[in-house]
């Protein structure tokens, strides 16, 4: 099933269930969704591709987060629980992440296979990272241990 039928899906699931909290939060993925799609119309493209919605939703979670950080600091824990309520719902969207020793592995051939040999080599590692495991990959999460695979 596709991102854009789990939404739908989803959101008809929680206006039954009387779920507030979660259907608010994914029409407000859709209408993110929306406006991406609206976006990209220029370019010829009326819906944007699977990745580029997963892509967004890792946005969307990461600015959460940020703002989770500062109502923390700001001592708003209402605010604070409400994001990461938010940011609950939109990580089941999500494909399931890499552990780190899954992470570690993928590093490790990912170096064997660029034949990286230093830190100036890191964006060739990382570009291949990137293309065999986008989805389930933290890509924050991989900088650094490339960095410290290539010695940095």
């Amino acid at each position: 099933m596709s991102l854009r039928a789990r939404f739908t899906e989803e959101l008809k699931a929680a206006m039954r269930a009387g779920d507030t909290a979660r259907t608010s939060t994914i029409r407000m993925i859709t209408a993110k969704l929306k406006d991406a799609d609206i976006a990209s119309r220029p370019s010829g493209v009326d819906q944007i591709p699977e990745e580029q919605i997963t892509s967004m939703l890792r946005g969307m979670v990461k600015s959460r987060r940020e703002s989770v950080e500062m109502y923390r600091q700001g001592n708003r824990p209402e605010l604070a629980e409400k994001e990461e309520a938010e940011i609950a719902v939109i990580e089941s969207f999500l494909p399931q992440q890499m552990d780190e020793a899954a992470m570690q592995a993928a590093v490790q051939d990912a170096v064997a296979e660029t034949g990286a040999s230093s830190v100036k080599d890191m964006g060739k590692v990382m570009a291949v990272l990137k293309a065999k495991h986008a989805a389930v990959l933290d890509m924050a999460k991989a900088g650094p241990m490339v960095k410290a695979a290539l010695g940095g």
